[in-house]
């Protein structure tokens, strides 16, 4: 009898030991995420970091430039990107890619554009008829609705941070031969762009901006200019002469390539993360509007959508 219960007791704790490995972390090293400077990266940088560590796995999280963060992820700098922009960061992605290093995980359900807009009522209150078609910025008495005290006189158009995409947008306008009807401003930040939203509408005078989609105003009417198509090449950077607008683009994930082997259930978890448009957007909205912290907003995307989250680490 003593035997039986002995092995039961040896059964019993190899059980619960088996569990206790399933359910540890892959490494002890950190998952290294990295943060950006607009609202939706931030937090689902949060979300993603929140999901590893409910694996058991530690994550740090660390600023990152935007351009230069993959080649940071190839060295292994950093573990993963899990919002790879065609459009602004597509070129930097694949220079780092070719040299090896780093792994294209895959593609989000949401599909990207990266472009200058304007919000619905800028249409409904007549300030530039013809648009969306860019043509209609042709127009002077388009753009002197779109003038500000700093503006030289010409339309404003706001763009992000210069180091989204350098010129690109002002060698556009230059091309486009738009460059005497408008002048290219630069945003310092992310929300700086939604400041301008709230501030064009209150003193009455049109606004263009530099926006993107998936954002939380696909909910709240904005509009993408309908520039000269994109094709590849067409980009001044890429030796063409900058008329055309931007694709219609992938939104991917990246990992070191040693990611896959340190940290396999956590690579095979975030293999399967899959983010919508409509994901993206409220994710965004929590802070863009709803003014919470990055973190807490992440914790409230996490316990809303556990349906979402807990099949993907299964």
């Amino acid at each position: 009898m003593k035997q039986i219960i002995s092995l039961l007791s040896a059964l019993v704790i190899s059980a619960v030991s088996f569990v206790g490995i399933a359910n540890s972390a892959d490494s002890k090293k950190p998952i290294i995420i990295p943060t950006h400077n607009w609202s939706s990266q931030v937090v689902s940088a949060y979300v993603l970091g929140g999901i590893f560590e409910s694996m058991g796995n530690t994550v740090k999280y660390v600023p990152a430039d935007t351009q230069a963060v993959y080649e940071s992820i190839r060295l292994g700098d950093v573990t993963i990107s899990h919002e790879v922009w065609e459009g602004t960061f597509g070129h930097s992605f694949s220079t780092a890619l070719e040299k090896g290093g780093i792994l294209d995980w895959g593609d989000h359900e949401a599909r990207t554009l990266e472009d200058l807009g304007y919000p619905n009522w800028v249409v409904e209150k007549g300030l530039c008829p013809g648009l969306p078609d860019w043509t209609a910025l042709k127009n002077p008495d388009c753009a002197k609705n779109f003038v500000t005290p700093d503006s030289g006189g010409k339309g404003q158009i706001l763009e992000g941070p210069q180091n989204w995409h350098g010129d690109l947008m002002p060698q556009r306008f230059e091309a486009l031969e738009l460059s005497d009807l408008w002048t290219v401003k630069f945003a310092g930040t992310a929300e700086a762009l939604w400041a301008e939203l709230v501030a064009a509408e209150k003193e009455g005078r049109g606004t263009i901006i530099f926006n993107w989609t998936p954002n939380f105003t696909d909910a709240d009417g904005f509009t993408f200019i309908e520039w000269p198509p994109y094709t590849p090449g067409c980009r001044p950077a890429d030796g063409g002469d900058g008329k055309c607008g931007s694709p219609d683009g992938y939104l991917k994930k990246a990992v070191n390539a040693e990611f896959p082997k340190t940290h396999p259930k956590a690579a095979a978890m975030f293999k399967q993360v899959s983010f919508t448009t409509a994901q993206i957007g409220a994710m965004a909205k929590l802070v863009d509007i709803g003014k919470m912290t990055h973190q807490d907003a992440a914790k409230k995307w996490l316990a809303d959508n556990k349906n979402v989250w807990e099949p993907w680490t299964k």
